[in-house]
């Protein structure tokens, strides 16, 4: 029996409910609706961390965080622990991944594991994908030289930024952030990325004859800082064209990185959230267009209907709710409702259907390995092909979030007030079961919500239910101590091989 080609396809910092295929009013991703509409759509999906590195190696593993142990930037997969890269390339599957996240692509903490070809595409300089069988021209090793000598100057550059803490912080300033944020390519090159991966599935240069791929993309459209296109600028946000205010308040927006990582000290102005909400809303549909070229391009060549295609996220993005920015400290749903869509040539994953139960996208790993005739049958039981009913995790979710320690650091130093309001060193675990999601925070702190009735998270019913909390308590320590049985041991992680991006890495805080 044939096994079909797979891909994943990350949409980095991506809410669901800022789709419209969610319910979300304005239409901001009619590719993704047409998608959605023939394949399965999980109305209740829930990452398993709040930030990039812990979700993915999740996703990658198919463990929660406190197993892999890998919830910090310095930290690493356990060699022990076997990727779906590795399970999938010793299944046969080509294995290829287009990535626009260095944390993932760059910093060398175990995600790379078991792939074949793994171009990054964030940086100044992007190369093209280094795939089995591609025949360099005289013009491409003269590109490429050229690159390793400009490349070079520029690491020496951005090396001695890093090792200077006067320079570093001239490299935070208001005039220089934008220029650096720009001129590195922060958020990757989404067009670029897709255009190579439907190149792989559907050209197939280097993959043997009847070898099945697997493809990982990452995309970053939807990360801060803001850049969408203009006519989507035009359609979501044309205060922002308009407004010179409007205009200043976004630029200092994108260039206040410490901004991303803390707690705000006071609720945002309406005008301001108003803004965030309509430019993150453009850069959603921006995506969304680069992604209807790139589904009609998979049709067209009738390379869709004979892959698996996964589209999820890793997290969401808070964009002022609850006094907070970015994804660093919380578990509300703004940054763990994740939006999981799964089209399948099998049949396994029923058309234009709607899956209501609360599942996480650590199951993607067992799901993966089952479309691949790769699982053991313990492993299949978790494939999210299941029925509702037949529920390997008895529809019971968690989730869990410890903060960077050098987001920690900077909070201490900066907004020490606001680092103990939030109880930002404190660790967060929180379990969805029923209609109903339960958040620790620490020892003592827990809040209760509706997730169906209540999204929003705006009425905390812990003190209505203390019996339930205490019932959601007991089962999500239960899990704690049991993940603590079973955590593998973490090795440090070695620092990235481009110095380039590993002085932007340092410089927004993710390392040492």
């Amino acid at each position: 029996m044939s096994v079909p080609d797979i891909l994943l396809l990350v949409l980095d910092t991506q809410r669901a409910d800022r789709l419209s295929c969610y319910d979300y009013a304005k239409e901001t991703s009619p590719a993704l609706d047409k998608l959605a509409s023939d394949a399965t759509l999980f109305r209740h999906a829930f990452s398993p961390a709040q930030w990039t590195v812990p979700s993915h190696a999740s996703m990658f593993t198919g463990v929660y965080p406190s197993i892999h142990g890998t919830q910090h930037a310095h930290s690493s997969l356990p060699q022990s622990l076997p990727t779906i890269a590795e399970r999938l390339q010793a299944e046969k599957y080509y294995t290829a991944a287009f990535c626009n996240n260095p944390l993932v692509g760059v910093v060398d903490n175990g995600l790379r594991r078991g792939f074949q070809s793994f171009l990054n595409y964030s940086g100044l300089l992007t190369s093209r994908p280094n795939q089995a069988g591609v025949q360099r021209t005289f013009f491409d090793r003269y590109r490429q030289v050229f690159k390793k000598v400009l490349g070079g100057t520029l690491h020496k550059m951005q090396d001695a930024f890093a090792r200077s803490d006067a320079l570093l912080w001239f490299a935070f300033s208001p005039v220089m952030i934008p220029l650096w944020q720009t001129a590195l390519s922060f958020k990757g090159n989404t067009p670029k990325s897709l255009n190579d991966a439907a190149q792989l599935l559907i050209d197939r240069k280097g993959v043997e004859r009847d070898q099945p791929v697997f493809a990982f993309v990452n995309l970053m459209g939807t990360h801060m800082p803001f850049h969408p296109q203009h006519h989507m600028l035009e359609r979501f946000a044309p205060n922002t064209l308009q407004s010179r205010e409007e205009q200043r308040y976004l630029r200092r927006f994108n260039s206040d990185v410490f901004g991303w990582l803390t707690p705000l000290a006071s609720e945002m102005a309406e005008q301001h959230k108003a803004l965030l909400d309509s430019v993150y809303d453009a850069e959603v549909a921006t995506q969304d267009e680069y992604l209807g070229l790139f589904f009609d391009r998979l049709q067209s060549s009738g390379a869709l209907d004979n892959t698996l295609v996964i589209v999820v996220a890793d997290h969401g993005e808070h964009l002022g709710e609850k006094h907070l920015i970015g994804h660093t400290v919380s578990l509300y749903r703004e940054l763990t409702h994740v939006p999981l869509i799964i089209r399948d040539p099998a049949g396994d994953f029923a058309r234009g259907t709607l899956r209501d139960k609360p599942v996480s996208t650590r199951r993607l790993f067992h799901t993966m390995l089952t479309a691949a005739n790769a699982a053991t049958e313990e492993e299949e039981a978790y494939t999210l092909a299941q029925s509702e009913s037949n529920d390997a995790d008895n529809s019971t979710v968690y989730s869990e979030a410890v903060t960077s320690q050098n987001v920690l650091q900077l909070m201490m130093k900066h907004k020490p007030e606001l680092y103990q309001k939030h109880r930002c060193d404190q660790r967060r675990l929180a379990i969805w079961q029923d209609q109903q999601k339960l958040i620790l925070t620490g020892d003592a702190h827990r809040e209760l919500f509706d997730f169906v009735n209540d999204p929003a998270e705006q009425r905390n019913l812990s003190t209505q239910q203390p019996e339930r909390v205490e019932k959601l308590a007991e089962q999500a320590l239960a899990f704690q101590h049991q993940a603590k049985m079973q955590a593998l041991q973490t090795d440090k992680v070695v620092a990235p091989e481009n110095e380039q991006i590993q002085s932007r890495l340092r410089a927004l805080g993710y390392l040492e």
